[in-house]
C-alpha cells in the first residue's frame, strides 16, 4: 500500500474494518445472556425480575461510564484507553463463566458493562477524525450494523455450544476474541490518520480537507450529493446554527438532549428484543434450543441491513440531513411493535416478521450518533456522544428491566405496548428538534470549524 507517494491510499477502509470486528465481538458478549437465560434461571432460579434486573446492571455500569470515558478520550486520546478496555471486557466475559451465586453473575455483568462501556465513545470518536463529511453517515452505519451482526450470529452459535458442553463454556470461549483483537488495534489503528505511517498524505488530505458539502451548500455537486426539496428542509426544521464549542453549550441545547432521550428509548426497545426474545420464543411459541437460537437471529439480520440502508439514505438520499430517517425509524416501529402482538408461530412466518421489524428499527438507529458530529465542533464530538450514548446505555438498562416487572405481573400484549407507546415518544421528540447546519464561515478569516469534516478554526479567527 503506497503512504508516500502522490497515491491517495484506502486505510481508513481497513480502520472501519477494524471498528466491525472490535465491536461486534463486544456485541456478542453482551449478547449472550440472553440466549443463555432459560438455562441460568433454572440454575440459579431466577424470576423474570430477577432476569431484568440482571439485564439492567450491564447498562447501569456501562451508562456511569460514559461520560467519563467521553472526558478521557478528550484529554488522553482513543488508542490506548480502547485498548485497555478491550482487554477489560474479554477478561470479564470470562469471570461470569466461573460465577457461582447470583450474586456473582450480577457482579459480573457489572464488571463487563464498565468495562465494555468506553469502547463506543472510541469508535465514534475514530470515525470522527478518520472520515470526511461525505461517509461519515456510511461509517456509523456500518460500525452500528457490527453491533446487531453479534446477535444474529450469536443465538445459534450459542444454541449449539450450549447444547454440546454448556452455557458457562459459552463465556469461556466467547472471551478469547476480544484479546485478539485489541492487539490488533494497538498496532493498526492511530488516533489521527496523519498519525498513521500506512495512510498517505493525499488520504489525510482527502479526510481532513474535504469541503462541507452540508445541505443547501452550492459547493455540492449532483454527482457528489442528491440533493433534497426545500420543502423537506421545511419540515425537519433545518437550520444554520454555530457549531457548539464549548462543554456549556452542549449541556444547554435542547437538540442534544432530544436526541438523547430519543437514543434512550431506541436503545431500550432493541436491548429488550436482545435480552427478552428467546425467552419470549422459549415460553410463549415454545421453540426448542436450536429452533429458538435460529428465529432469534433475525431480527439482527434485518438489523444489519436496516443500518446500512439507513447511513445510504442520510448521507445520499436525503444529503447528509439526519432527521428524515430518524422520523421513518420511530415512526414505523410504532407499527411494528403493535404488528408484534398479533406475531404468528410459524417459524418461518415469524422470521420474516423479526427481520422486517429489525430493518425498520435500525434504519435511523445509527443516525443518534451521528448527530452529534453535525451540531458540535470536533474537540466537542466525544463529550456530546458521550451524553447521547449514556442516554442510551440507561434505555438499555430501563426497559428490560420493566419489562421483566411486567412479565411477572401481566403479559407480553403489554410489552410489545409499552415498546410502541415509547417509539411513539421518540417520533415526538425527534420531530422538536432541528437539522442542524453548520453557518458559513468568511474564508479570509477563517476555516470551517466542523465536526463532521474534522477541520478547526485558524489562528485569525475571531
Amino acid at each position: 500500500m503506497e503512504n508516500s507517494s502522490g497515491k491517495r491510499t484506502r486505510y481508513r477502509w481497513i480502520v472501519l474494518l477494524m471498528i466491525y470486528v472490535t465491536y461486534m465481538i463486544a456485541g456478542a458478549d453482551r449478547a449472550n445472556i440472553g440466549v443463555l437465560i432459560p438455562l441460568i434461571r433454572q440454575d440459579f432460579n431466577l424470576s423474570n425480575t430477577d432476569v431484568g434486573a440482571l439485564a439492567s446492571l450491564f447498562y447501569i455500569s456501562y451508562a456511569i461510564i460514559q461520560i467519563p470515558a467521553g472526558y478521557l478520550f478528550q484529554k488522553f486520546g482513543v488508542r490506548k484507553l480502547l485498548v485497555g478496555s478491550m482487554v477489560l471486557t474479554s477478561l470479564a466475559t470470562l469471570v461470569t463463566g466461573l460465577a457461582a451465586t447470583t450474586l456473582q453473575l450480577k457482579l459480573a455483568r457489572f464488571v463487563l458493562g464498565a468495562a465494555e462501556g468506553p469502547i463506543n465513545i472510541g469508535i465514534v470518536s475514530t470515525i470522527n477524525r478518520w472520515f470526511p463529511p461525505q461517509e461519515k453517515g456510511l461509517a456509523t452505519g456500518v460500525f452500528m450494523s457490527s453491533i446487531k451482526f453479534a446477535p444474529a450470529f450469536v443465538p445459534p452459535l450459542c444454541a449449539f455450544l450450549m447444547l454440546h458442553f454448556g452455557w458457562r463454556e459459552v463465556f469461556f470461549i466467547f472471551g478469547i476474541p476480544g484479546f485478539v483483537c485489541a492487539a490488533l488495534w494497538y498496532f493498526l489503528v492511530r488516533d489521527d490518520p496523519s498519525e498513521s505511517k500506512r495512510c498517505s498524505p493525499a488520504e489525510v488530505a482527502y479526510i481532513k480537507d474535504s469541503p462541507r458539502q452540508d445541505a443547501g451548500d452550492s459547493a455540492v455537486q449532483p454527482k457528489q450529493v442528491a440533493s433534497s426539496p426545500d420543502w423537506i428542509d421545511g419540515l425537519i426544521r433545518t437550520r444554520d446554527v454555530d457549531l457548539l464549542d464549548t462543554n456549556k453549550e452542549v449541556l444547554r441545547s435542547w437538540n442534544v438532549w432530544a436526541c438523547a432521550l430519543g437514543y434512550f428509548f431506541m436503545v431500550g426497545i432493541t436491548y429488550t428484543i436482545m435480552t427478552w426474545i428467546p425467552t419470549y420464543l422459549v415460553s410463549v411459541k415454545h421453540y426448542s434450543i436450536m429452533k429458538m437460537g435460529l428465529v432469534a437471529s433475525a431480527p439482527w439480520v434485518g438489523a444489519i441491513v436496516g443500518n446500512i440502508l439507513g447511513g445510504w439514505l442520510s448521507d445520499r438520499v436525503f444529503a447528509r440531513r439526519r432527521k428524515p430517517v430518524m422520523l421513518i425509524t420511530s415512526a414505523a416501529t410504532v407499527l411494528s411493535m403493535f404488528a408484534l402482538i398479533h406475531a404468528p408461530a410459524a417459524p418461518l412466518a415469524l422470521s420474516a416478521m423479526f427481520f422486517c421489524v429489525g430493518v425498520l428499527l435500525n434504519l435511523g438507529y445509527s443516525t443518534f450518533l451521528v448527530y452529534p458530529m453535525a451540531i458540535a465542533t470536533k474537540e466537542r464530538v466525544p463529550f456530546t456522544a458521550s451524553i447521547v450514548n449514556t442516554a442510551g446505555s440507561l434505555g438499555g438498562a430501563f426497559t428490560p428491566f420493566v419489562v421483566g416487572v411486567l412479565l411477572d405481573k401481566f403479559s407480553w400484549t403489554w410489552v410489545f405496548g409499552l415498546l410502541a407507546a415509547t417509539s411513539l415518544l421518540t417520533f415526538l421528540l425527534v420531530v422538536s428538534m432541528i437539522e442542524p447546519r453548520a453557518r458559513k464561515r468568511n474564508s479570509d478569516t477563517a476555516t470551517d470549524t466542523d465536526a463532521l469534516s474534522g477541520t478547526t478554526k485558524s489562528s485569525s479567527a475571531p
